[in-house]
C-alpha cells in the first residue's frame, strides 16, 4: 500500500512538475498577453466599425451671394451634424478644385439660378464616404424639392472595388514590417547586443522594405491593374511605410524585448488599422479611431496612397512626416537600446542553437 501511495504521489509530481515545464511562469503571462491583445483587437474593430455615421463631414459649397449664406445653414444645420461646411465660395471652379486637393470631401454646387444642385464627390477617396455623402446631399434635395445631379471628380479605377485597395496594400506592408523585424528577434534575441549588430538589422530591414515596396507597387499596378499611379511613387511611399513600421517594432524589441512585437502589434494592427480610413474614412469613424489615424503609419500610409493614385500627390506632406517621424524615431531609438545594452549579455535563444 506504501508503495501504491509513493506512486501515486510520484504520478502527480511528476504530472504539476512537466506542466510547470512545459508552460512556465513567463509564457503564461505572455499568453495573458495574448488574450489582452486579442480582446483589444475585437473591441477596437467592433468599436471602430459597428456604427459609421458622418460627423462633420467637411464639404464646400458653391453657390450665388443671395443664396449661399441660407444654404450653409441649413447644411450646418441637419440633425446630428452629419456636415461641416469649410468652403463657402461664388466660384464653382474653387469648390471643385477643394474636392481635388482632398480639402473636402464633397462640393455641392447650386448654379446662377439656384434651383439645381450638382454634387461633386471623389471615388477614391473611398466609397464609403461618397456614399454618405450623398445620401445626405439627397435627402436635402428631397426636401427642398431640387434636382441633383452627382458627378465624380476622380473615381476609383475599375479594378479598385469601392476604393480598398490603398488600404489593402498598405495593410501588407505594415504586416511585412512587422514581421520582418520580429523575424530578426528569432535569431540572436530580441535586444541587438551591440551597436554594430543593430546598424546591420537596420540596413537588412531597409533593403527588405525597398524591395517589398517595389513589390506591392508592380502587384496592385502592372501586374492586377488594381491601382493607378506611377509605380516609382508607390514603390517609394512602400518602402518607408514598410521601414517606419519595421524601425518601430525593432526599437520596441530592443527596449522590452518580446513585448515590443505585442505593443507594435498593438499600435499596427489593433490600433492603426481600423482608423486607418480603409472601410471607413475618417469622418464615419467615431472621434477616438478618427483623431489617432493620421498620426499611426497605416492611416498615413493609406491616405499617401490614395493621393498618389487618385489626387496627383496632394495633401501628401503631412502623411509623409508622420511616415518619417515613425521611422526616424525608430531608427534612433533602435540604435540607443542597443549602445546602452552592457556587455556580456547576449542570450542566445533555443531558435538560434
Amino acid at each position: 500500500m506504501a508503495r501504491i501511495h509513493g506512486t501515486h504521489a510520484r504520478e502527480r509530481g511528476g504530472f504539476v512538475g512537466g506542466l510547470t515545464g512545459a508552460v512556465t511562469p513567463r509564457a503564461a503571462l505572455l499568453v495573458l498577453g495574448v488574450l489582452a491583445l486579442q480582446l483589444a483587437f475585437i473591441a477596437s474593430y467592433v468599436g471602430a466599425f459597428h456604427h459609421p455615421d458622418p460627423d462633420r463631414v467637411p464639404v464646400a459649397v458653391a453657390a450665388p451671394d443671395t443664396t449661399r449664406s441660407a444654404l450653409v445653414e441649413e447644411l450646418e444645420a441637419l440633425p446630428g451634424e452629419p456636415l461641416d461646411v469649410t468652403v463657402a465660395t461664388a466660384d464653382d471652379q474653387e469648390a471643385r478644385d477643394a474636392v481635388e486637393d482632398r480639402s473636402v470631401a464633397g462640393a455641392v454646387v447650386t448654379g446662377p439660378a439656384g434651383d439645381r444642385y450638382t454634387l461633386l464627390v471623389a471615388g477614391g477617396a473611398g466609397a464609403a464616404l461618397v456614399d454618405a455623402v450623398e445620401g445626405t446631399f439627397r435627402q436635402v434635395a428631397r426636401q427642398q424639392d431640387r434636382p441633383l445631379t452627382v458627378e465624380d471628380v476622380a473615381p476609383a479605377d475599375e479594378g479598385d472595388a469601392r476604393g480598398l485597395t490603398s488600404f489593402y496594400l498598405v495593410v501588407g506592408w505594415c504586416v511585412g514590417g512587422y514581421l520582418c523585424a520580429a523575424i530578426f528577434a528569432m535569431s540572436y534575441g530580441a535586444r541587438p547586443s551591440n551597436l554594430a549588430r543593430a546598424v546591420v538589422r537596420l540596413t537588412a530591414l531597409a533593403l527588405y522594405a525597398v524591395a517589398a515596396g517595389f513589390g506591392g507597387a508592380v502587384i496592385v499596378g502592372p501586374v492586377l491593374d488594381a491601382l493607378p499611379g506611377g509605380l516609382l511613387p508607390l514603390a517609394a511611399l512602400g518602402a518607408l511605410v514598410v521601414f517606419a513600421v519595421g524601425a518601430t517594432t525593432l526599437a520596441l524589441q530592443g527596449l522590452l524585448g518580446v513585448l515590443g512585437i505585442g505593443l507594435a502589434i498593438l499600435l499596427v494592427v489593433v490600433l492603426g488599422n481600423p482608423s486607418a480610413g480603409g472601410a471607413f474614412p475618417a469622418p464615419l469613424l467615431p472621434p477616438f479611431w478618427r483623431e489617432i489615424g493620421p498620426f499611426l503609419p497605416p492611416g498615413a500610409g493609406t491616405w499617401s496612397t490614395r493621393s498618389i493614385a487618385y489626387f496627383d500627390g496632394a495633401a501628401l506632406t503631412g502623411p509623409l512626416v508622420t511616415l518619417g517621424v515613425w521611422a526616424v524615431a525608430g531608427t534612433a531609438l533602435t540604435l540607443l537600446a542597443a549602445a546602452l545594452r552592457r556587455p556580456g549579455t547576449v542570450r542566445v535563444t533555443a531558435a538560434a542553437r
